[in-house]
């Protein structure tokens, strides 16, 4: 760690985003999956609109997805009073906060990647399953699942990257906290509004493209070996 001349409170704020990034993949993993599933394949009235509101954190800035979650999620919010009232659960000026805004933020790159890789499944290979009496869920599990596992793998990847590179969103719900809610991208602007702080900055720039691109590498390794593995199966 002393090798790259970091300060504690620099590996801080590294460790934190790792941590929020890290959280935020696992828990919209199971939402996403659900949702591409849903995406690719439901057929119902509003699609068209669930379709948007999903990809909706892509399109408006992000301090303007940050604000409408300050406005929820905050103490003072419907959704962040009840669950302060009732299950002490705080988002809003807390880690765990920047992690929701950093779910939702990579949440639409999640799904669309899952979408995309539901789509390209071989429908007769399910169709066979079921003929053999398997149910729907065994064959999602057994099947559509292991097929779709490279696009699962890209999708959280690329949710974790984002996560990684979040701002907007979450200095607007959670502040800019040293110790609590300053993440890497935040910190690198803090040290971009002192004088002198160039130094930091590069620091922790050249951290952050360390870890994106070892995040890019290691979802191209894993999709590479389980498409492999597929293709022996």
């Amino acid at each position: 760690m002393d090798a790259l001349g970091l300060s504690n409170d620099e590996w801080t704020a590294v460790l934190l985003s790792l941590r929020v990034s890290m959280v935020a993949m696992l828990v919209s993993l199971p939402f996403g999956i659900a949702a591409g599933l849903l995406l690719a394949r439901g057929r119902f009235w509003g699609k068209s609109l669930l379709n948007g509101v999903i990809h909706m954190p892509l399109i408006l800035p992000p301090v303007v997805t940050g604000f409408i979650l300050l406005i929820l999620f905050g103490r003072k919010g419907p959704i962040g009073a009840f669950l302060d009232a009732h299950f002490g659960i705080v988002f809003s000026f807390r880690w765990t906060g920047a992690a929701l805004a950093c779910g939702i933020m990579g949440f639409p790159l999640m799904v669309r990647s899952i979408r995309l890789s539901i789509e390209a499944v071989d429908r007769k290979l399910e169709e066979v399953a079921g003929t053999l009496g398997a149910n729907p869920a065994w064959i999602f599990l057994t099947v559509t699942l292991p097929l779709i596992l490279p696009g699962i793998i890209a999708g959280m990847i690329l949710s974790f990257a984002k996560a990684m590179g979040e701002f907007g969103a979450t200095i607007t719900f959670v502040s800019n906290i040293p110790g609590e809610t300053q993440t890497l991208s935040s910190a690198i602007y803090t040290f971009t509004q002192v004088p002198g702080g160039d130094a930091g900055a590069w620091r922790l720039t050249f951290v952050a493209i360390v870890i994106s691109m070892a995040a890019l590498l290691a979802s191209e390794f894993l999709a590479h070996l389980f498409g492999r593995r597929l293709e022996f199966e």
